[in-house]
């Protein structure tokens, strides 16, 4: 059974895009020593913590889940919280499917490997080979840094004590934003995520805990349902035309009866 689709083969043209996805991982799996602490300081145990990161593997789903528990909320209002920030990864999932064109086992991997740094880097590629070397070191070396440090921030968790007296609760935040505020790139996206935004912090003193994050996220999945008034006009609409032109053009590149790599 082939493995290629797991290594591309990298050449002078897919070795900077091997090598952006090495540091992306590296960065992005820094702040997991943030999340393994968090986690601990929460109550689960190291191995918990570890589950969280093999297998719900994506950022903001366990920052999410840990922070509910953390504050007091129900397992299943952590549960609902982190299920619904998860989503994002089911609509990237749709355009990485069509770019890598994988099947068998290696959907599985890729599906578990979808996530905001892997999706960015390989969308952000002008052809299928960059697109494939992009997704996988990408998604690969996250995930391995992203479990390594888990490990690491659990372990020291204890030790650290309160993890807020080393600024780790605030270096999540930070992280989240970094990741949510490029996406906010429409007036529409802009007005959802102050809405939303407002909506927790009315409802905080007032619900119990996870509660909020909920009802803010519903307040924008029904914003995001609405029609665009700005669509059509010469505002700003909600489709990012620059996105349908890399997603048509690697399309394009895609349709390869002769490729024998899928």
């Amino acid at each position: 059974m082939s493995i290629r689709p797991l290594r591309p083969h990298l050449t002078a043209d897919t070795k900077p895009v091997a090598r952006q996805g090495l540091w992306i991982g590296v960065a992005t799996g820094l702040y997991g020593t943030s999340f393994g602490a968090l986690a601990v300081a929460a109550g689960l145990d190291v191995w918990q913590a570890m589950v969280l990161s093999l297998l719900l593997f994506s950022g903001g789903s366990q920052f999410a889940l840990v922070g509910v528990i953390a504050s007091g909320g129900t397992g299943v209002a952590a549960v609902t919280t982190s299920t619904l920030l998860g989503l994002r990864n089911a609509f990237y999932g749709l355009q990485v499917s069509r770019l890598l064109q994988v099947s068998g086992w290696r959907t599985v991997v890729a599906a578990h490997l979808t996530i905001d740094e892997s999706t960015a880097v390989a969308i952000a590629q002008p052809d299928r080979e960059r697109t494939r070397v992009g997704f996988w070191w990408t998604g690969i070396a996250v995930f391995v840094f992203w479990n390594l440090m888990t490990f690491a921030g659990a372990l020291l968790g204890n030790a650290l004590g309160d993890p807020k007296k080393w600024g780790l609760d605030a270096a999540a935040a930070g992280a989240f934003i970094a990741l949510l505020w490029p996406r906010l790139t429409t007036l529409r996206t802009r007005l959802t995520a102050a809405a939303a935004a407002a909506i927790a912090l009315i409802v905080a003193p007032h619900a119990p805990a996870g509660t909020p994050i909920l009802i803010a996220a519903l307040a924008a999945v029904v914003a995001g349902a609405l029609p665009d008034a700005s669509e059509g006009s010469d505002g700003e609409a909600i489709v990012d035309e620059d996105l349908q032109a890399r997603l048509g053009h690697h399309l394009d590149k895609t349709i390869d009866p002769q490729d024998d790599r899928r």
